[in-house]
């Protein structure tokens, strides 16, 4: 006991209440995921900060808090579209609590009267998905360039501001589907190019520096039942 509990002390009283009331004032707090609905877009989580609790003899004990149930996960969004990643159990969160009831509002959306008069509670807790602690730090983060990235940095979309570059890399392949791309300017392309539909274009076509267009032609050919040589 502090001595200035051993007085009538009325600072000492309302500091004790003040304290009280901070103990059950909730804001945020660290977990982890225990499980995913991705139906309901919602989740449970396990809370990874203890509660110090006293007895009836004053002694404290350290209390896990229970698993927090049906809390909505954050996916970045607006204007019609939305980043979402897979939630898997384990992943870190940080869970925002709202200062009043959000149970209306998650049912029916909209504008909504509160359901419960509770304020700060463990029952209205949003999880945001991402938030890290040391152990579980991702490594080369890119300090000149945005990227959506895999977490050990093997496949990632890059893109600088400073260059003005979008960078793809992915070891398991790229694949684009979609009835038809564009590309404003020039392609090269520095490996194998295959097509299984045919090639239709316009414009002047080379190989190996040699026209291939229908102005190409071989020198040396007698008309006859032959072939000509190859391309050179």
């Amino acid at each position: 006991m502090l001595q200035i509990e051993r007085h009538n002390n009325p600072v000492a009283d309302m500091l004790i209440g003040l304290e009280y009331l901070q103990s059950n004032l909730w804001t945020a707090l660290p977990g982890y995921i225990i499980s995913f609905n991705v139906e309901a877009m919602t989740c449970s989580v396990q809370v990874t900060i203890s509660m110090k609790v006293r007895d009836e003899h004053g002694n404290v004990s350290s209390v896990a808090i229970k698993p927090l149930v049906d809390c909505p996960v954050y996916f970045p969004s607006g204007g019609g579209a939305t980043l979402t990643f897979p939630v898997k159990p384990g992943d870190e969160c940080l869970v925002v609590f709202a200062s009043r009831c959000i149970d209306s509002w998650w049912q029916s959306g909209g504008v909504q009267e509160q359901a419960d008069l509770r304020m700060h509670d463990l029952s209205d807790g949003f999880a945001l998905v991402g938030v890290r602690s040391q152990p579980r730090m991702l490594p080369g983060i890119s300090t000149s360039s945005t990227q959506l990235r895999s977490d050990n940095g093997s496949a990632y979309i890059d893109l600088n501001p400073g260059s003005g570059k979008v960078r793809i890399v992915a070891p398991g392949g790229f694949e684009v589907v979609a009835p038809e791309s564009e590309f404003s300017a020039k392609v090269t392309i520095k490996g194998l190019f295959t097509y299984l539909a045919g090639m239709v274009g316009f414009g002047t076509a080379f190989s190996n520096s040699t026209r291939t267009d229908e102005t190409h032609t071989h020198s040396g050919v007698q008309t006859g039942g032959g072939t000509s040589g190859p391309v050179v």
